[in-house]
């Protein structure tokens, strides 16, 4: 099994973090699209860029190719998205864990299909991370897991992906729960936060969004 594989997206720059610093240790890097332009401008040299690049201009496509190690172009008009596509070749790599960028903010229906992208991968047993400046979102299936205090995001949300969760119990959180009953569109559990370094948190079926966030500063 290989390292981390990072899929950058080309989602607005303001959600982007500062990806050097947000991704620790060796790693691949995948630009989707203008995903590959975004590395470039924060000094990495993509491993791979892949998509239609649509959206980028033909000057800023010769310096992706330039730059990148290797640089797959497909049409316009295909089944998958750009991203789409961006996954599906990091999964071939079979890696330790993929942490999606720039896959959030703008239009809505892209947020969501990339969040959606996460059940998909989930149903294949890999593990993936969507990360922005604001937020660190997984699907998690059911059973017990144990999660660690991150200060740079505090706080600790569990959503319903399924029309139910049940048994669902928070240990070591300012607001625990026992064997709870939280249907899809609850707000039961939303900004939740650890009272020490560790909690667990289980239940006995159904599948749940956990997002760890923050509150951002003026300066961002």
């Amino acid at each position: 099994m290989n390292h981390t594989i990072v899929v950058v997206g080309g989602g607005p720059a303001a959600y982007v973090p500062d990806l050097k610093q947000t991704v620790q240790g060796d790693c691949l890097w995948i630009g989707a699209d203008k995903g590959a332009e975004v590395l470039i401008e924060q000094g990495i040299k993509p491993d791979l860029a892949i998509g239609d690049f649509d959206s980028v201009s033909p000057e800023v496509l010769r310096r992706i190719q330039a730059s990148a190690a290797e640089t797959r172009m497909y049409p316009d008009e295909k089944d998958e998205t750009d991203l789409e596509l961006a996954v599906i070749e990091a999964q071939k790599r079979n890696p330790a864990h993929i942490l999606l960028v720039g896959v959030t903010g703008g239009r809505l229906d892209h947020s969501q299909a990339n969040i959606q992208l996460l059940y998909t991968l989930a149903e294949r047993d890999v593990k993936a991370t969507i990360v922005d400046k604001q937020n660190r979102v997984e699907l998690v299936k059911a059973g017990e897991h144990t999660i660690e205090a991150d200060e740079e995001y505090p706080y600790i949300s569990f959503l319903p992906v399924t029309l139910d969760v049940s048994g669902l119990t928070l240990k070591g959180f300012y607001y625990p729960l026992t064997d709870a009953y939280v249907p899809y569109g609850s707000t039961l559990c939303i900004s939740n936060r650890l009272l020490e370094d560790t909690g667990t948190f289980s239940f006995q079926a159904g599948i749940l969004l956990v997002i760890r966030s923050k509150d951002l500063t003026n300066r961002g």
